[in-house]
């Protein structure tokens, strides 16, 4: 009855330990993506705290607080949408990469030349809205390019689909 239950999730509930019968309970979620054998700097993830009452909510932001200095309460609804941006955010990109990589592979160009391409994108977001910082024949508006890229698709049903929905959102959401 005086066990602590604490769960990590960004889309698990709070209410579950207390639906199990848990009397003192909380929530600790790093966002953060997580791989086997690549260590994490804690020190800048950001952790967001959920607690059953004011003392659990004490031990957890204590626990966090000496895991990151970015500790913030965020309740399971918001923190439900957290997690959804943070899949767009990082999941998704990742995705594209993956894709990315593999167009490159078939005429033999290795992934790395894409880094600095990367990186200035994630330095510019750092620094403006992502939506100031897009760029590319979509924002343009450039059909001849859409066209062109389109037929190198040909091959790639899945990606000419993805590469359709994403130029269409980003055309229709700057425009």
């Amino acid at each position: 009855p005086d066990a602590f239950f604490l769960h990590t999730s960004g889309c698990v509930p709070m209410s579950v330990w207390k639906d199990a019968g848990a009397s003192h309970y909380g929530v600790l979620y790093p966002m953060q993506t997580f791989s086997r054998g690549k260590k994490i700097g804690w020190g800048s993830v950001p952790i967001f705290t959920e607690a059953s009452g004011p003392s659990e909510l004490e031990t957890v932001n204590a626990l966090a607080g000496s895991l990151s200095g970015q500790v913030r309460e965020l309740d399971s609804e918001k923190r439900g949408r957290m997690h959804l941006a943070a899949v767009f955010a990082c999941n998704f990109t990742n995705r594209m990469y993956a894709i990315s990589e593999k167009l490159l592979e078939e005429c033999g160009i290795p992934f790395d030349v894409m880094l600095p391409l990367i990186n200035e994108t994630a330095e510019k977001v750092s620094g403006m809205a992502p939506e100031k910082a897009q760029t590319g024949p979509a924002v343009r508006g450039d059909e001849r390019v859409l066209e062109l890229h389109r037929r190198l698709l040909d091959g790639h049903p899945e990606w000419l689909r993805l590469y359709e929905l994403i130029s269409k959102d980003i055309n229709r959401n700057l425009f």
